[in-house]
């Protein structure tokens, strides 16, 4: 999950100012703070463009200069209106193909709707529409980080680079946690094991793993194996037909594999929405003799009553990066730290204007990161 040390990348980057244009794609004004870092750190202006909704609550957008030959990269950071959000992104993008833009690049630091990328019973797989319809619209590449699950890459039919924050996050343990060395990484289920590894093993540290927890949404339990009911139907099934039956899953009780006793317990994900889960995980946490507890996450969504929730709750630190704005979420919780991550996305823009490898951005990330 280790992209390239922050410090290695410049402050402002030599970028030709000829061909590239950088707009941004939200008509709420507190989500176009990463654009102007971004645009700050290439030393270039926003493009002039209007986006704004109509009383009828339809998308607009207005264009203000030309495009036409050049590389053009839409940032959109989502909002809390995820579906005006995803308007925004589609409208633009199809106003920049038909005014003729060479290239057209969405940076899209959070990818909306990227947990619904499996099949759950009757319902469907809103990423891959998601990005069957961004194609369709006209973008050429894009450009985001830390995937949900890293193979909607496959949706696409267009590049896709995904960009890894874990670089920021090991950074700020490093510098920001005085006492990092008697810290242990902990996922918070089995299935955040995989990064929670990846942390500790390029932190040298131990690991532990919080096993018997609440199912959640993502289980095997709601997908489609589990369509048609299970209920067996004499009348469908043939007589010489015996189907064997998958033997229900029994949750055991919470246990924590690992040693916490006495030490710092830093807790990793790639999301923190819905805060619940973590909030049981920091209690079992101290139960188990945890002194101080972080969470660190890429995107903090930080839903509802969350901000509130952390306040209150056994967490001393959340810190998440700014792929999304959550700066209300801030001022409600002292907790809540964030992590820049502007560099990396200036630095990706940079290169594919130049028409460089993005090969450095992926150094030292292996096939299971």
């Amino acid at each position: 999950m280790f992209c390239v040390a922050p410090s290695e990348l410049g402050t402002i980057m030599n970028v030709p100012k000829g061909g590239l244009v950088l707009f941004s794609a939200n008509s709420n004004s507190s989500c176009m703070e990463l654009s102007k870092k971004i645009a700050e750190r290439l030393g270039v202006e926003m493009g002039k463009v209007q986006v704004y909704q109509e009383p009828n609550r339809e998308t607009r957008v207005q264009i203000q200069e030309s495009v036409r030959g050049k590389d053009v990269f839409i940032i959109q950071t989502v909002s809390k209106d995820v579906n005006t959000t995803v308007m925004e992104l589609l409208i633009m993008v199809y106003a920049c193909k038909t005014s003729c833009a060479k290239s057209i690049i969405g940076v899209l630091p959070y990818f909306p709707y990227s947990k619904q990328c499996k099949m759950r019973k009757r319902g469907s797989i809103v990423s891959k529409l998601l990005a069957s319809m961004m194609c369709k619209a006209g973008l050429t590449h894009l450009i985001t980080m830390d995937l949900h699950q890293k193979e909607i890459q496959g949706f696409f039919n267009i590049p896709v680079d995904n960009l890894r924050a874990s670089p920021f996050l090991l950074q700020y343990i490093q510098e920001e946690i005085p006492d990092y060395r008697n810290a242990v990484i902990v996922a918070k289920s089995p299935a955040s094991a995989k990064r929670a590894q990846s942390f500790a093993e390029r932190l040298r540290l131990g690991i532990a793993v919080i096993h018997g927890e609440a199912q959640d949404a993502e289980s095997d339990l709601v997908d489609g194996r589990h369509s048609p009911p299970t209920v067996k139907n004499i009348a469908a099934i043939h007589p010489s037909l015996e189907i064997p039956m998958l033997i229900p899953k029994e949750k055991p009780p919470i246990t924590v594999v690992g040693d916490v006793g006495g030490r710092i317990a830093i807790i990793v994900d790639d999301i923190i929405d819905d805060v619940d889960s973590f909030l049981a995980a920091a209690e079992t946490l101290k139960e188990r003799g945890a002194y101080k507890i972080f969470v660190m996450a890429t995107h903090g969504l930080l839903s509802s009553d969350a901000p509130r929730l952390i306040e209150e709750s056994a967490i001393d630190e959340v810190v998440v990066t700014n792929t999304i704005p959550h700066e209300i979420q801030k001022l409600q919780c002292p907790k809540i730290k964030t992590v820049d991550i502007s560099m990396i996305l200036s630095e990706a823009i940079r290169r594919i204007h130049n028409g460089e490898s993005m090969s450095y951005l992926f150094r030292n990330i292996g096939l299971d990161d």
